[in-house]
């Protein structure tokens, strides 16, 4: 059996691939600029031994074509998950250009070299950002694709890149469609690690190790449960199950094809907050502001195709996400205070 090689193994999404890939005995060659993943993620991925499985590590840039033509000459690989990229909306619209150019030109490099050296199976780290702004939901994998901002289309491009390479050249693809992900390693050994950090959850939860700070909450007034918008979270460590299901899939000689991952159920942003205070042992202070133009009230995905076709399920809570997230914020606030104490 050959190695998986794991583009952007270094970052959020990608770590915890990694080790699920490790628990399930596979060999991994992890691929990361180290421009938003962390060295520090890199050296805790390779001290895990699990099956006896290897983790090498190369640094290097999609961008450079003969960067990774390179990891496929010395390693011996057998398909790849790539989840290499720039993830952050509203920087997609202040920079297209930068998203265009990393997303798209470095997924062609992977892609070319991945014909040169005859590896045929790819699973793709896409976006619910893909299907823009819901028409209905629960959001099916048959529900339009017209995204509404540079991160999407970027990803939507390249799932018609890897269609096209299917057709004219056989090159296999499974496409992941994530909502919201939340949540860390249940052992804090790798999770949510971002500068800039713009998710709400892992902002609520630093919040917490401060004197805090007062959240906005935008719209009370929905037609939901509690008047607030209702997002699907989805558990990092289910996601990372997914990957490895995708490409069993692939390695048993599954078609091209594409999943959204999601609970179906959701939950309001008032829970959200609700169980981060439950967790965490403290009030969050929030003020309510009106609506956001263009926030829907329900963002929630069908994921019956992953079910009866990969046989995945999700199986952790909002409540398994949060904790698990606070016990890794713990983590890096220690992390920060030795910093700290070190430069005094």
């Amino acid at each position: 059996m050959g190695k998986i090689l794991v583009t952007g193994g270094a970052g959020y999404i990608g770590s915890h691939c990694v080790i699920a890939l490790i628990n399930s005995g596979y060999d991994v060659v992890m691929f990361d600029s180290l421009e938003i993943g962390h060295i520090e993620t890199v050296k805790t991925l390779q001290s895990i031994q699990a099956k006896g499985s290897v983790v090498d590590f190369i640094q290097g840039n999609l961008q450079n074509l003969s960067e990774i033509s390179d990891v496929f000459k010395r390693h011996n690989i057998d398909s790849v998950v790539h989840f290499a990229a720039y993830s952050q909306v509203a920087e997609s619209v202040k920079e297209p250009q930068k998203y265009y150019y990393n997303n798209v030109y470095g997924t062609l490099n992977l892609l070319n070299a991945m014909l040169e050296n005859n590896v045929k199976n790819i699973v793709f780290s896409s976006t619910a950002a893909t299907y823009g702004n819901p028409v209905y939901a629960p959001i099916d994998e048959k529900h339009p694709q017209i995204p509404v901002n540079p991160y999407g289309k970027t990803k939507l491009m390249i799932e018609n890149i890897m269609d096209d390479y299917d057709k004219a050249y056989g090159l296999k693809s499974v496409r992941l469609r994530y909502f919201n992900v939340a949540g860390a390693d249940y052992q804090a050994r790798v999770g949510e690690w971002h500068n800039p950090e713009t998710h709400l959850i892992p902002n609520i939860l630093k919040s917490t190790f401060s004197d805090g700070k007062t959240f906005t909450l935008f719209g009370d007034d929905y037609d939901t449960k509690d008047g607030t918008c209702i997002r699907d979270y989805i558990n990092v460590e289910d996601l990372a199950n997914a990957h490895v299901l995708a490409i069993k899939y692939l390695n048993n000689g599954g078609e091209t094809n594409f999943f959204n991952l999601g609970t179906t159920e959701g939950n309001s942003v008032k829970e959200v907050f609700k169980t981060c205070e439950d967790v965490v042992g403290k009030s969050v202070p929030i003020e309510i502001h009106p609506r956001r133009a263009g926030d829907p009230a329900l963002l929630i995905a069908a994921n019956n195709k992953a079910k009866s076709v990969m046989g995945w399920s999700p199986e952790k809570t909002l409540r398994d996400s949060i904790t698990s997230a606070y016990n890794w914020e713990k983590i890096l606030q220690e992390r920060i205070q030795k910093k700290e104490m070190a430069e005094i």
